[in-house]
């Protein structure tokens, strides 16, 4: 390769329940083409060191809000679009690597592993000779097939997310290194070593936060792998807990080129982890959700606003957004129907019909509603109510549209499709001052880093829905046992021995232990 390397950009991701009856569609991908997936990753423009090492050619890249599986329709839709835009890219030249952007916890009707299905498919069109990195969620699952399938893969290492951009920049970045080593290597194309190492372990996000311990340990002993010579990355996947799957597990995967190092950095990694797998627990307090009421209530000025986590029904986790659970639990206590009550926000509930009644009669005017449970009514109907229209805002990426109304003391946010709140302008966009308002609660399980530094107290409530966090009264039945928690107790030891995982295009031939 006498030019810069050509590294074709093409990935899906969508954190997907198979808890929940809610379906996603192609459009919820927002997919970029093109030059479009420059404007989302500034680190691979033309006048960065990365974007003048390779010639970055965009095929398409999507990512959903989590939600539930995946249409298999939607899916094919936008899969075949990123096969047709890469023999395009083909077509005008030789592709020599692939940045794979992916979750890694994406279901679709009817296939199992998509992430490997997808990238077996881009395979037979980019040649079995092109290098691919895979960056994902560490919430993402790492099948034996799909660690075979990359050349490359890492995830990050901090939850809450606060390494994104800085993962899938790795990523590139070591495939650029790696396309300039087989440059310069005579055999030409060189692949690296990878030991990927299964855990029996599956468990929440909520449970494995890397602020606290023993994920905060664990999480701290990548970098020291990952600078022993001889490897190139080391990741961990705790693996995502609300689909069931048989790939649905934590990992953990080193790279680098002496086999040695690499097996030893996975098989330390992988002992620490499970040497603390009993020690999981939730980020914050738990309890019923009327527990966390009762709480918030009896806490002191100090505690407030005090923040409760709607957990059962998190979007940003899979659920499907629109459970009336908790709001109609909340509107139920006396404590709150009366506008002199403890003023609370609640966030949210989807009801487009709510929504544009609000619209029509305007700020200040008093309607009656019905919002919620229009996709998921397991666990509640739909619920009416009536109030005061307090805000609206148009043009959300996630709502479309949103309105605030005042119920006594609450101030529900309604919105026409789900959305998750993550930031203060999400309350303060719509009149609402969380910093004042003695309860905030949130479709969320932990607390997102802006939410978290303004709660001075939190509960997370143990609530139902989709991503209940509560897995196993779920009910999976394809995940591998022996799995904590779902076992409490194993026959034997875990095998966390370095399993050497090729690298190639071709099938597998033995199993996915």
């Amino acid at each position: 390769m006498s030019q810069p390397p050509t590294i074709a950009i093409a990935g899906l991701s969508c954190e997907t329940s198979t808890f929940t009856p809610s379906r996603t569609l192609a459009p919820a991908f927002h997919p970029l083409r093109g030059a479009q997936i420059f404007d989302k990753y500034a680190f691979l423009r033309p006048d960065t060191s990365l974007g003048k090492a390779a010639q970055w050619e965009g095929a398409l890249i999507g990512h959903a809000m989590p939600g539930g599986v995946v249409a298999r329709d939607a899916f094919e839709e936008l899969a075949g679009e990123i096969i047709e835009r890469l023999e395009e890219i083909c077509e005008e030249g030789p592709v020599h690597g692939l940045w794979y952007d992916i979750h890694g916890a994406m279901v679709v009707e009817g296939l199992d592993d998509i992430e490997a299905v997808l990238l077996h498919r881009i395979r037979k069109v980019t040649g079995p000779d092109v290098l691919v990195s895979a960056s994902m969620d560490l919430h993402g699952n790492v099948s034996r097939e799909l660690a075979h399938q990359t050349d490359l893969i890492t995830c990050y290492r901090t939850a809450p997310h606060i390494d994104v951009l800085e993962t899938r920049e790795r990523a590139c970045r070591n495939l650029v290194n790696l396309l300039n080593k087989s440059k310069s290597d005579a055999s030409g194309i060189i692949r690296p070593i990878k030991a990927w190492v299964p855990l029996p372990v599956l468990l929440p996000g909520e449970q494995t936060s890397t602020r606290l311990e023993p994920a905060k340990h664990i999480y701290d002993a990548i970098p020291g792998v990952e600078a022993t010579d001889g490897v190139t990355d080391a990741a961990i996947w705790v693996g995502y807990a609300w689909a069931d799957e048989p790939r649905n597990r934590a990992a953990v995967v080193v790279t680098g080129w002496d086999q040695t190092a690499v097996c030893n950095g996975a098989e330390h990694l992988a002992r620490i982890f499970w040497a603390s797998h009993r020690a999981f627990a939730f980020v914050a307090p738990t309890g019923s959700f009327s527990q966390c009421l009762d709480a918030a209530l009896s806490s002191g000025a100090e505690s407030r606003p005090y923040f409760i986590s709607d957990s059962g029904d998190n979007p940003t986790a899979g659920g499907s957004g629109d459970v009336s659970w908790g709001l109609t639990q909340l509107l139920s206590r006396p404590e709150f129907q009366k506008p002199s009550g403890p003023t609370v926000i609640y966030a949210s509930v989807p009801g487009p019909d709510a929504v544009h009644a609000a619209i029509a009669a305007g700020i200040g005017a008093t309607v009656t509603v019905t919002a919620g449970a229009e996709i998921d009514h397991i666990h509640a109907g739909p619920l009416t109510m009536t109030g005061l229209v307090h805000a609206i805002k148009h043009g959300d990426k996630y709502a479309i549209v949103e309105i605030v109304l005042q119920i006594g003391s609450v101030f529900a946010i309604l919105t026409q499709n789900p959305k998750p709140y993550h930031h203060e302008h999400d309350f303060t966009d719509l009149n609402l001052a969380p910093r004042s308002a003695d309860i905030v609660i949130v479709k969320i399980g932990y607390l997102e880093p802006e939410l978290y530094d303004m709660a001075k107290g939190w509960m997370l409530g143990l609530t139902p829905g989709g991503v209940d966090q509560d897995i196993v009264r779920l009910g999976h039945h394809r995940i591998r046992r022996p799995m904590f928690p779902f076992d409490r107790e194993f026959p034997s030891e875990p095998d966390l021995s370095a399993r050497i995982i090729s690298s190639s295009n071709v099938e597998l031939t033995g199993p996915d232990e």
